[in-house]
């Protein structure tokens, strides 16, 4: 009998943050969750990675997950730049068909509109979005929780990001 290979899932930390961010803490809950049913690799754009590194490692996955916070009612400059980068292999076999799911972060708003249209350029890449496979969380939300604000069991939440993994490995299975 033929074994079976996991899955392979590129986590991309697009934040300004890098590995010390907000941000940063919901990649290593989804790299966690993840990790108990798919082989994980990991890039911090910040840390001066480029187009060449993640595209090495685009070959390689068979899923992606981007994070990034919210600048300026948009995602980092370091995504930008690797998404300008990545536009020659727009439609190819690196990016067409493979699953993606987004985590934003943000203080109190502009989040939603970073991933309704990160999500649009990543289908635009030739990346599937599965359902529900996009989370915003804020520090707003959090203080709210933490509160026990009225109307607070609707917002996003650290463990949401469970759902989002669990919606991105549902779309890898045959």
């Amino acid at each position: 009998m033929a074994s079976v290979r996991k899955k392979r899932i590129l986590i991309l930390n697009a934040a300004s943050g890098g590995e010390t961010g907000n941000t940063a803490v919901l990649l290593d809950r989804a790299a966690h969750h993840l990790r108990h049913r798919a082989t994980v690799m990991s890039l911090v754009l910040a840390s001066g990675k480029t187009y060449v590194d993640v595209r090495q490692e685009l070959s390689r996955c068979d899923a992606l997950v981007i994070g990034t916070g919210t600048y300026w009612d948009s995602w980092s400059h370091w995504l930008q730049r690797m998404l300008e980068d990545a536009t020659p292999d727009e439609g190819t076999a690196l990016w067409l068909g493979k699953p993606a799911a987004v985590l934003v972060t943000m203080h109190a708003v502009g989040g939603k509109g970073v991933l309704s249209r990160l999500q649009g350029v990543l289908t635009t890449l030739g990346c599937a979005v599965p359902p529900m496979s996009g989370l915003v969380y804020s520090l707003v939300n959090q203080a709210a929780i933490q509160a026990g604000a009225t109307g607070a069991d609707d917002l996003w939440r650290q463990e949401d990001v469970e759902i989002v993994c669990d919606n991105l490995l549902a779309a890898l299975t045959p």
